[in-house]
Protein backbone atom coordinates (compact mmCIF):
# COMPACT_ATOMS: atom_id res chain seq x y z
CA UNK A 1 0.00 0.00 0.00
CA UNK A 2 1.28 3.44 -0.93
CA UNK A 3 0.53 6.88 0.44
CA UNK A 4 -0.60 8.82 -2.62
CA UNK A 5 -1.18 12.57 -2.67
CA UNK A 6 -3.43 13.75 -5.51
CA UNK A 7 -3.35 17.43 -6.45
CA UNK A 8 -6.65 18.34 -8.09
CA UNK A 9 -8.53 15.41 -6.56
CA UNK A 10 -11.98 16.81 -7.36
CA UNK A 11 -11.40 17.16 -11.11
CA UNK A 12 -12.52 14.68 -13.74
CA UNK A 13 -9.16 12.91 -13.87
CA UNK A 14 -8.33 13.41 -10.20
CA UNK A 15 -11.61 11.97 -8.95
CA UNK A 16 -11.13 8.79 -11.00
CA UNK A 17 -7.54 8.48 -9.77
CA UNK A 18 -8.87 8.76 -6.22
CA UNK A 19 -11.42 6.00 -6.82
CA UNK A 20 -8.88 3.68 -8.45
CA UNK A 21 -6.33 4.20 -5.68
CA UNK A 22 -8.92 3.46 -2.99
CA UNK A 23 -10.17 0.41 -4.91
CA UNK A 24 -6.66 -1.04 -4.64
CA UNK A 25 -6.22 -0.28 -0.95
CA UNK A 26 -3.92 2.73 -1.11
CA UNK A 27 -4.29 5.66 1.26
CA UNK A 28 -4.91 9.00 -0.41
CA UNK A 29 -4.33 12.62 0.54
CA UNK A 30 -6.89 14.44 -1.58
CA UNK A 31 -5.82 18.02 -2.28
CA UNK A 32 -8.16 20.57 -3.79
CA UNK A 33 -8.99 24.25 -3.54
CA UNK A 34 -12.63 23.38 -2.84
CA UNK A 35 -13.05 20.09 -0.98
CA UNK A 36 -16.84 20.18 -0.57
CA UNK A 37 -17.27 17.34 -3.08
CA UNK A 38 -14.95 14.98 -1.21
CA UNK A 39 -16.78 14.38 2.07
CA UNK A 40 -15.46 11.97 4.70
CA UNK A 41 -14.31 8.56 3.45
CA UNK A 42 -12.14 5.77 4.85
CA UNK A 43 -8.61 5.91 3.50
CA UNK A 44 -8.85 9.57 2.45
CA UNK A 45 -7.26 12.56 4.15
CA UNK A 46 -8.75 15.75 2.74
CA UNK A 47 -6.58 18.87 2.47
CA UNK A 48 -8.12 22.15 1.31
CA UNK A 49 -5.16 23.89 -0.31
CA UNK A 50 -4.55 26.45 -3.01
CA UNK A 51 -1.85 24.58 -4.92
CA UNK A 52 -0.22 27.89 -5.87
CA UNK A 53 0.59 28.38 -2.17
CA UNK A 54 3.96 26.62 -2.21
CA UNK A 55 4.31 26.29 1.56
CA UNK A 56 0.78 24.95 2.00
CA UNK A 57 1.26 22.45 -0.82
CA UNK A 58 4.59 21.29 0.57
CA UNK A 59 2.98 20.70 3.96
CA UNK A 60 0.01 18.85 2.43
CA UNK A 61 2.13 16.36 0.47
CA UNK A 62 4.80 15.74 3.14
CA UNK A 63 4.99 12.08 4.11
CA UNK A 64 3.61 10.82 0.80
CA UNK A 65 5.28 8.06 -1.21
CA UNK A 66 4.17 9.58 -4.50
CA UNK A 67 2.46 12.75 -5.67
CA UNK A 68 0.10 12.76 -8.65
CA UNK A 69 -0.62 16.17 -10.16
CA UNK A 70 -4.01 16.20 -11.89
CA UNK A 71 -4.38 19.99 -12.03
CA UNK A 72 -4.77 22.09 -15.16
CA UNK A 73 -1.43 23.15 -16.61
CA UNK A 74 -2.61 26.67 -17.40
CA UNK A 75 -3.33 27.31 -13.71
CA UNK A 76 -0.55 25.25 -12.10
CA UNK A 77 2.78 25.41 -13.97
CA UNK A 78 5.62 22.98 -13.51
CA UNK A 79 7.58 25.10 -11.05
CA UNK A 80 4.59 25.36 -8.73
CA UNK A 81 4.54 21.56 -8.43
CA UNK A 82 8.17 20.48 -8.74
CA UNK A 83 9.50 22.86 -6.07
CA UNK A 84 7.11 21.86 -3.25
CA UNK A 85 7.45 18.14 -4.10
CA UNK A 86 11.24 18.31 -3.83
CA UNK A 87 11.17 20.37 -0.62
CA UNK A 88 8.69 17.90 0.90
CA UNK A 89 11.19 15.10 0.29
CA UNK A 90 8.86 13.12 -1.98
CA UNK A 91 10.88 11.29 -4.61
CA UNK A 92 8.19 10.35 -7.15
CA UNK A 93 5.98 12.72 -9.14
CA UNK A 94 3.42 11.44 -11.63
CA UNK A 95 1.62 13.93 -13.86
CA UNK A 96 -1.70 13.72 -15.69
CA UNK A 97 -0.40 14.86 -19.05
CA UNK A 98 -1.98 16.16 -22.22
CA UNK A 99 -2.23 14.78 -25.73
CA UNK A 100 -1.04 17.97 -27.43
CA UNK A 101 2.65 17.14 -27.13
CA UNK A 102 2.24 13.63 -28.58
CA UNK A 103 3.59 13.00 -32.06
CA UNK A 104 1.72 12.34 -35.30
CA UNK A 105 3.00 9.90 -37.97
CA UNK A 106 4.86 12.71 -39.77
CA UNK A 107 6.76 13.56 -36.57
CA UNK A 108 4.90 16.79 -35.85
CA UNK A 109 3.10 17.42 -32.56
CA UNK A 110 -0.66 17.10 -32.22
CA UNK A 111 -0.84 20.69 -30.96
CA UNK A 112 0.79 21.94 -34.17
CA UNK A 113 -1.68 20.20 -36.51
CA UNK A 114 -3.96 22.49 -38.58
CA UNK A 115 -7.17 21.17 -37.04
CA UNK A 116 -6.15 21.53 -33.39
CA UNK A 117 -8.96 23.37 -31.55
CA UNK A 118 -7.98 26.93 -30.69
CA UNK A 119 -9.80 26.80 -27.35
CA UNK A 120 -7.47 24.02 -26.12
CA UNK A 121 -4.25 25.60 -27.36
CA UNK A 122 -3.30 27.46 -24.15
CA UNK A 123 -3.75 24.40 -21.93
CA UNK A 124 -1.98 22.12 -24.41
CA UNK A 125 0.94 24.53 -24.74
CA UNK A 126 1.26 24.74 -20.96
CA UNK A 127 1.24 20.94 -20.83
CA UNK A 128 4.06 20.72 -23.35
CA UNK A 129 6.06 23.23 -21.29
CA UNK A 130 5.44 21.15 -18.15
CA UNK A 131 6.79 18.06 -19.90
CA UNK A 132 9.91 19.92 -21.03
CA UNK A 133 10.49 21.14 -17.47
CA UNK A 134 10.31 17.55 -16.23
CA UNK A 135 12.79 16.45 -18.88
CA UNK A 136 15.27 18.95 -17.45
CA UNK A 137 14.67 17.75 -13.88
CA UNK A 138 17.72 16.00 -12.38
CA UNK A 139 16.43 14.87 -8.98
CA UNK A 140 12.83 13.69 -9.12
CA UNK A 141 11.71 10.29 -10.35
CA UNK A 142 8.97 11.63 -12.63
CA UNK A 143 6.46 10.15 -15.06
CA UNK A 144 4.15 12.04 -17.43
CA UNK A 145 1.16 10.05 -18.71
CA UNK A 146 -0.50 11.55 -21.79
CA UNK A 147 -4.08 10.51 -22.58
CA UNK A 148 -5.29 10.00 -26.13
CA UNK A 149 -6.85 12.86 -28.10
CA UNK A 150 -10.37 12.36 -26.70
CA UNK A 151 -10.14 12.18 -22.91
CA UNK A 152 -13.68 11.67 -21.69
CA UNK A 153 -16.14 9.33 -19.99
CA UNK A 154 -16.02 7.15 -16.89
CA UNK A 155 -16.40 3.69 -18.45
CA UNK A 156 -13.97 1.26 -16.84
CA UNK A 157 -12.98 -1.59 -19.15
CA UNK A 158 -9.37 -2.30 -18.13
CA UNK A 159 -8.61 -2.89 -21.82
CA UNK A 160 -6.26 -0.39 -23.42
CA UNK A 161 -2.88 -0.02 -25.09
CA UNK A 162 0.22 1.80 -23.90
CA UNK A 163 2.58 3.77 -26.10
CA UNK A 164 5.48 6.17 -25.72
CA UNK A 165 5.52 9.50 -27.58
CA UNK A 166 3.23 8.75 -30.53
CA UNK A 167 -0.53 9.39 -30.47
CA UNK A 168 -2.39 6.09 -30.24
CA UNK A 169 -5.12 5.67 -32.86
CA UNK A 170 -7.45 2.66 -33.02
CA UNK A 171 -8.18 0.66 -36.17
CA UNK A 172 -11.37 2.70 -36.70
CA UNK A 173 -9.40 5.95 -36.68
CA UNK A 174 -10.33 7.12 -33.19
CA UNK A 175 -7.94 8.24 -30.45
CA UNK A 176 -9.59 8.07 -27.05
CA UNK A 177 -9.41 6.92 -23.43
CA UNK A 178 -11.87 7.21 -20.56
CA UNK A 179 -10.91 8.84 -17.27
CA UNK A 180 -11.49 5.54 -15.46
CA UNK A 181 -9.25 3.48 -17.75
CA UNK A 182 -6.64 6.23 -17.69
CA UNK A 183 -6.69 5.97 -13.90
CA UNK A 184 -5.99 2.24 -14.11
CA UNK A 185 -2.88 2.90 -16.21
CA UNK A 186 -1.69 5.61 -13.81
CA UNK A 187 -2.16 3.57 -10.63
CA UNK A 188 -0.50 0.60 -12.39
CA UNK A 189 2.51 2.90 -12.81
CA UNK A 190 2.38 3.83 -9.12
CA UNK A 191 2.43 0.17 -8.13
CA UNK A 192 4.87 -1.12 -10.77
CA UNK A 193 7.04 1.68 -12.16
CA UNK A 194 7.91 1.05 -15.80
CA UNK A 195 8.30 4.58 -17.11
CA UNK A 196 10.73 6.28 -14.76
CA UNK A 197 11.74 9.72 -16.07
CA UNK A 198 9.67 9.15 -19.21
CA UNK A 199 6.47 10.20 -20.86
CA UNK A 200 4.09 7.47 -21.99
CA UNK A 201 0.56 7.38 -23.31
CA UNK A 202 -2.60 5.27 -23.03
CA UNK A 203 -5.46 4.71 -25.45
CA UNK A 204 -7.79 2.15 -26.97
Amino acid sequence: MSKIAIIGATGRAGSQLLEEALRRGHSVTAIARNTDKLGVRPGVTVKQVDALDADALQHAISGSDVVISAAHFATLPAGAVIGPVKRAGVKRLLVVGGAGSLLLPDGSRVIDSPGFPAEYKAEASAGAEFLEALRQEKELDWTFLSPSALFDGTGRTGKFRLGQDDLLVSSDGNSSISFADYAIAMIDEVETPRHSRQRFTVGY
